[in-house]
């Protein structure tokens, strides 16, 4: 195989400034933290009108999942010596907004109001984990293995939560 040398405009290593990077960090862990504290306070409100009892089991799973979650953050934002930004941030915020009112105009079809819920909250969690997986790689130059620690515990929370919500579907589906 024959190795050119790197182009202009080719990928070259990303070297941010530690400063630059603890923004960032910040910026997005708002994000997740923000989105994460919208959805908790927005799943109460669904699980009343789930018929499928093992999509209410899950929610309710999620939403302590959620909760432990937070606490990790808030832990990091301790570590870090930071807090919450309460800025306006719709990013992620809206998806679940978006999700939620999808979900809504199934209300008179239960059934696809159910897999509605699970199709959207397997796409949350999806964004979580994806979330999660920078924020890990950038804890890495923050040079602690707490907060990357933490990180890996709040992905591994969103893959597993996904992971249930395709064992749902497909059981909700097939059956």
């Amino acid at each position: 195989m024959n190795i050119q040398p790197q182009s202009p405009g080719s990928w070259k290593k990303i070297n941010l400034g530690s400063e630059k990077l603890r923004k960032f960090f910040i910026k997005h862990l708002d994000h997740i933290y923000l989105a994460k504290q919208h959805l908790v306070s927005k799943l109460p409100a669904l699980m009343d009108n789930v018929q499928f009892s093992d999509l209410k089991n899950a929610m309710t799973e999620t939403t302590s999942l959620v909760d432990k979650q937070l606490a990790r953050i808030e832990l990091i934002y301790t570590l870090m010596d930071e807090s919450v930004t309460d800025r306006n941030m719709n990013g992620l915020t809206g998806l679940i907004d978006d999700a939620f009112e999808a979900i809504r105009e199934q209300a008179r079809e239960p059934e696809l109001r159910d897999l509605s819920i699970i199709y959207y909250l397997q796409n949350i969690e999806s964004v979580e984990m994806a979330s999660f997986q920078i924020l890990q790689m950038a804890a890495v130059k923050l040079e602690n293995k707490q907060i990357g620690q933490l990180l890996k515990e709040n992905y591994d929370d969103a893959k597993a939560g996904r992971t249930l919500f395709l064992l749902i579907s497909s059981k909700y589906i097939i059956s």
